[in-house]
């Protein structure tokens, strides 16, 4: 039964038709007494407490307490002032210092001290719009939400109830105990803990950094898909690409398309169309026309293959090239199979395709050695079973080579239109003086053809073959 104590006088028939009318009309449960003013707020019933009761209204499954109202029968509409409580069946309570409500559209704005409570949140914020038959509550005043995991703030943002959603935008900061999500605009479903980002947006974990301009990030698990403009700082690298996909409990990351992978230790870089990151295994692996670029006394290296894997801790990195593999640096180039290369040793290794058991009954040595790798210096082009150069540790210049099996030199002869000089053995050890080749030795069945000029007029007087168990060439 409803309770029309110290008010039935005043209301008279206003009381009944208000009880005759639809439940949408606002109900007053119960106050201290009540009087009217015209002159300060003409067509208002003011209701205010009592030491024993306070204002209480009802409307549509909302009840509003607080010390005075001020209630517009007509409008549909009042003002309550003063310690207001708003509750919404067990799902929603609110508290504020003063709280305007349109029975109307079923809308409410709570100002000052506002604080929101629902069973998985609570937010805190100065001013705060409530539109109930939307289901939504919104805010522009910087504002504070508190989850069981994160407090999230932001100067301005949307509730969507229904959905237990919100949209914030301005200024949008999620602090939890192991990362901070900064954003221009975030969508987070409280029941699911995970954010949409739009804008430039930043994610700050223990281990990584995270920006990107779209993305989605499950916050419980501390994984999501970021893209357009992506960036991941992790593990010393710094990763790029169009799309990055990133699990942190399982140290994991990856790229796709205009990939990059920069390592600030060891100062290389690495590009392909998708990679993956895998921190326990202290290993990367870049595919789809990837590209190393290594800095070596001051001069890029380059190398390119279709498959490129990055191993080992910072100091013992290991990269390995698979198929077609070309190397390129300003006084050097170099094609193989696959390669290998230990920064820690300077070593480099250029690898032959391996044959089938077929292959190697039925091909030449000249088709076997087709798959062999091929370096080139200035003018002279150098092949064999296994190509190795060793670099100075600390200077990072060459230091010396190494032709393994079927070695083979050609260089075109300057002064005869289709002449070449040949070297073939079964060594070959070169020393290199100021990172340039200072010399040869080949060893092992070693063969020579060299044309021989007079000196007079540089005729060909012959072309010179040579058969000896080794050869020094000194340039």
């Amino acid at each position: 039964m409803r309770l029309w104590i110290g008010l039935f006088f005043i209301f008279g028939t206003t009381s009944n038709s208000i009880i005759a009318q639809d439940q949408k009309i606002i109900e007053i449960i119960e106050a201290g007494g009540s009087t009217q003013d015209q002159k300060l707020f003409p067509g208002a019933n003011i209701l205010f407490k009592s030491t024993q009761k306070r204002v209480k209204l009802f409307h549509e499954g909302a009840f509003i307490v607080s010390d005075i109202a001020y209630f517009y029968a007509k409008k549909n509409y009042f003002k309550a002032i003063g310690n207001v409580v708003f509750t919404q069946g067990d799902s929603l309570k609110m508290t504020c210092e003063t709280i305007e409500y349109d029975g109307k559209n079923k809308s409410a704005i709570a100002i000052g001290n506002v604080y929101l409570e629902r069973p998985d949140m609570t937010l805190i914020t100065e001013k705060l719009n409530l539109d109930r038959t939307n289901d939504k509550a919104f805010y522009n005043t910087p504002g504070v939400i508190i989850d069981s995991l994160s407090t999230l703030t932001s100067d301005r943002g949307v509730y969507f109830m229904n959905l237990k959603k919100y949209r914030f935008t301005t200024k949008v900061t999620i602090k939890n105990p192991e990362y901070t999500v900064n954003s221009q605009r975030l969508d987070y479903f409280t029941e699911l803990n995970q954010a949409f980002l739009y804008g430039n947006s930043k994610i700050v974990g223990d281990a990584y950094t995270i920006f990107c301009e779209r993305g989605f990030y499950d916050l419980e698990r501390e994984k999501g898909v970021f893209k357009k403009n992506a960036t991941l700082y992790y593990d010393n690298k710094i990763i790029k690409g169009d799309s990055l996909y990133f699990e942190s409990q399982k140290n994991y990351a990856a790229a796709t398309k205009n990939v990059s992978i920069k390592d600030s230790i060891n100062n290389s870089i690495i590009t392909g169309h998708y990679g993956e990151i895998f921190k326990e295994k202290d290993s990367a692996i870049i595919t789809r026309r990837a590209m190393a670029i290594n800095i070596v006394d001051q001069d890029s290296l380059f190398i390119h293959a279709d498959t490129l894997v990055l191993t080992g801790p910072q100091e013992k990195k290991i990269l390995r090239g698979y198929y077609d593999v070309r190397i390129l640096k300003s006084d050097i180039r170099g094609r193989s199979d696959s390669l290998y290369l230990d920064e820690s040793i300077g070593l480099t290794k250029l690898l032959n395709k391996p044959l089938t058991k077929e292959q190697k009954q039925v091909y030449t040595e000249s088709e076997s050695n087709e798959n062999n790798p091929v370096l080139w210096f200035g003018e002279s082009q150098m092949t064999g079973n296994i190509i190795t150069l060793l670099s100075n540790k600390e200077t990072k210049k060459l230091d010396s080579l190494k032709i393994t099996g079927n070695v083979f030199i050609i260089e075109k002869d300057t002064l005869s239109k289709d002449g070449f000089q040949q070297i073939k053995g079964g060594l070959l050890d070169g020393a290199f003086k100021e990172g340039r080749l200072d010399n040869l030795v080949i060893t092992k069945n070693t063969e020579m053809v060299y044309y021989l000029y007079n000196d007079e007029d540089l005729q060909l007087i012959g072309i010179d073959k040579t058969i000896c168990s080794s050869l020094k060439m000194n340039f």
